[in-house]
Order: structure tokens, then sequence, then C-alpha cells
């Protein structure tokens, strides 16, 4: 008896959501890096939003985080 009770294919759907919550992540943190400034001025909250915010905190960064050059 599994005692999570998850099969294969439930498996199989989301394993494409993590990627995507990966490459997101990523992303958000490589862009984070490269700017000189962001909204709220400092960087390190932001890596925590994107981290533990999982999908919503990378998408809470670029549409409320970038500041323009």
């Amino acid at each position: 008896m599994n005692v999570l009770n998850i099969d294969s294919s439930m498996v199989r759907m989301l394993i494409p959501l993590v990627v995507v919550q990966l490459i997101l992540q990523i992303v958000a943190l490589v862009d984070l890096y490269k700017r000189e400034r962001v909204k709220g001025g400092k960087k390190w909250i932001w890596v925590l939003v994107i981290i533990f915010g999982e999908i919503i905190g990378a998408a809470v960064y670029f549409i409320f985080g970038r500041k323009d050059a």
C-alpha cells in the first residue's frame, strides 16, 4: 500500500509544473542579480519572495519588483 497514494499519472502531471517553477525562479533570480535597483530597495527581500513564494513569488517579482533602469 502506497502511503501517499500517488500514482504515476499524477507524478507525470506535476513534473512540467515543477520544471516551469524552477525555470521561472532561476530567470527571476538572474534578473534580480543583474539589476542595480529594485522596488523596495532591498534585493534580499526579493530573493526570499522568489524562493519561498515559488511560482507566485517569481511572478510577483516580475510584476511589482522590477524597477526601470
